[in-house]
């Protein structure tokens, strides 16, 4: 059984997690970060739901609308057959905008028969702290929190109100519809209006699917992959790491973090993946969001913001909710965002590289970016040689670790290009003089004789996933003898069960327990290039069964289970996902040309 058998609707606004049988169990509104209105999957009896009830004859299904975020539920049995299709609605607007509202609708398409059900509709609003209040209209079901009243949600529907809220059996006998709504509506809502909102949608996704790079491999798998990606990415350019929060690295364990921020590697890492496939205008977008949160306050860099920009991110405990799983804490805000992380300008750097590559803007958006490089490259030359947190936020104390380095070099590597193609030669020549420096300095200390291997600081002998990633970005040739070496330490050490550790030596919380879906991606690749492909295509095919029924991955899995933990969907796995594949499909198209 695979726990994080979810699918995840919304519309770069919000979004929701709906269980295998159509139940959903996590909503917040009116954005990602606000707070939950269903949150059952933080709390079974406390956390809120809204799904149908339906005997055990039921035989219930799941799956996409081709092409979109649209989810189809699926129930059958012996009296008939209905299908619940979930969507958010998201299109272009008149004044070449969009529309986004915070609103859900549920489509009830009835097929056959005369289908029974109740709907459990039990909305928890403000992360079900205080009394869910009702007040149930001619028009619309109103909900609030006793904790806080301001925050309302509508619910609308085709059924009789007083049914719904009463719980009573229902016969389907025609189409019927429920809007689950932040604001009041001002127009009429009925089936009519939910029907143009679902087209309206549909063309939308279809649409933006069509303009997304094919391949004559997994390109199901990568298109998925894509609308996922695209689903987190905020509409003003931010992109969330995951949709939720403070599901655990592992049942019963207290690594348990708020994912739902804006992380500078991870949005990065994100975007170039949208901009090499086809969508130009995600990096834009995150460009201008990235450049209103810097540019305009000239502070201090962090590593991770709130959705808007927000730089405080404080950290509290929910202690009502029990956890998933019953896995405490549950936590809201990230205390992380203090956390010094050099790799993160890097990963920036070389998305702001293939922007100014790729698609020069106007001169003053070339201006504006080109003060944001001079910007982060100070701060890469004041901070490079200082210890640091490193890509997993390690809480305890600072190291010098050698990703936080490599990541540094590029950042210098990249700022040194850009500045060569704006013929700024001085800037150029600097740091390409800095970069080599950290080079050398990561040549002498990172690499470790004793275990044949670059390890993962520069004061132990560990092994780390990231040190496969000097590669991709260029640090270390794909040919180096050193490469070759780490990759076979690397997947020795941390290799287990056809999944890959982090690391496997002790943090703050003792020894991790689980695999972290990226770092089997990063190993794959690492094999990929180092001329062991038929090995990296097995293992590549065995990763993709672990993931959801529809195809949708978390942050972890469990090494003996297989079974899906931490933060759900999680950007980082599907970014990574989407770059392998696409590996492996140029790979037979370079074959197919070659035949004869």
């Amino acid at each position: 059984m695979n726990s994080l058998d979810y699918g995840v609707v919304g519309n770069c606004r919000t979004a929701a997690l709906i269980s295998k049988t159509g139940n959903i169990e996590w909503l917040c509104f009116p954005d990602f970060d606000s707070p939950s209105v269903f949150a059952a999957l933080l709390d079974r009896k406390k956390g809120g739901s809204f799904g149908f009830e339906v005997s055990d004859k039921y035989h219930i299904t799941q799956s996409y609308v081709p092409h979109t975020n649209i989810l189809s539920t699926l129930f059958k049995s012996e009296e008939g057959e209905f299908e619940v299709l979930d969507f958010m609605p998201c299109y272009h607007s008149r004044d070449n905008g969009y529309y986004l509202p915070a609103e859900l609708y549920r489509y009830v398409h009835w097929i056959k028969g005369k289908p029974h059900f109740r709907v459990n509709y039990s909305p928890a609003p403000n992360y079900a702290q205080g009394k869910a209040i009702y007040n149930t209209t001619t028009e619309f079901i109103e909900s609030y929190s006793s904790s806080c009243s301001k925050d309302r949600q509508y619910l609308y529907s085709s059924l009789p109100l007083q049914d719904i809220g009463q719980k009573k059996e229902i016969v389907l006998e025609k189409d019927e519809f429920f809007l689950l709504s932040y604001n009041e509506k001002v127009i009429p809502v009925d089936i009519e209006r939910e029907k143009i909102e679902y087209c309206r949608t549909l063309v939308y996704w279809l649409n933006w699917t069509n303009r997304t790079k094919k391949y004559s491999l997994y390109n199901d798998v990568i298109e998925r992959s894509l609308l996922v990606l695209k689903l987190m990415s905020y509409y003003n350019g931010a992109v969330l790491a995951a949709l939720t929060t403070s599901l655990p690295e592992s049942i019963g364990d207290v690594r348990n973090w708020d994912y739902r921020f804006c992380w500078l590697r991870d949005a990065s890492m994100s975007i170039e993946t949208l901009f090499k496939i086809g969508h130009p205008e995600a990096a834009k977008r995150f460009m201008k969001f990235i450049q209103s949160t810097f540019v305009s306050t000239h502070e201090s860099y962090q590593i991770m913001y709130g959705i808007r920009g927000e730089r405080q991110l404080t950290e509290i405990i929910l202690d009502h909710l029990s956890g998933y799983k019953n896995s405490k804490p549950v936590r809201v805000g990230n205390d992380a965002y203090h956390q010094k992380q050099n790799d993160s300008f890097g990963y920036l750097m070389d998305l702001i590289y293939q922007y100014y590559r790729l698609m020069p803007g106007t001169l003053d958006e070339i201006e504006d970016m080109w003060e944001m490089v001079k910007s982060i490259i100070f701060t890469v030359l004041r901070d490079w040689k200082k210890p640091d947190k490193g890509i997993w936020e390690i809480r305890g104390e600072s190291h010098h670790f050698v990703s936080s380095k490599v990541m540094c070099w590029v950042a210098l590597d990249r700022g040194a290009k850009i500045a060569m193609m704006l013929n700024k030669h001085e800037y150029c020549k600097q740091w390409q003089k800095e970069a080599e420096e950290i080079r050398e300095n990561v040549l002498i200390h990172g690499w470790k004789d004793e275990i044949q291997s670059f390890s993962q600081t520069y004061d132990n002998f560990a092994l780390d996933s990231s040190l496969l990633l000097m590669e991709p970005y260029g640090f270390i040739e794909a040919n180096d003898i050193r490469y070759h070496k780490t990759v076979n330490a690397v997947k020795n050490a941390l290799l287990h069960k056809g999944l890959m550790y982090r690391y496997n030596s002790k943090d703050d919380f003792g020894l991790p327990s689980s695999a972290f879906t990226i770092c089997t991606f990063w190993l794959v690749r690492a094999l990929f290039v180092i001329g062991k492909k038929d090995e990296a295509r097995t293992l590549f095919d065995e990763v993709l069964k672990y993931s959801n029924h529809l195809g949708l991955f978390s942050e972890d899995i469990n090494f003996d289970t297989k079974e899906q933990l931490g933060n759900f969907p999680q950007a980082y796995s599907h970014l990574a996902l989407v770059n392998t594949a696409i590996l492996f499909a140029e790979e037979d198209k370079r074959l197919a040309f070659i035949r004869p």
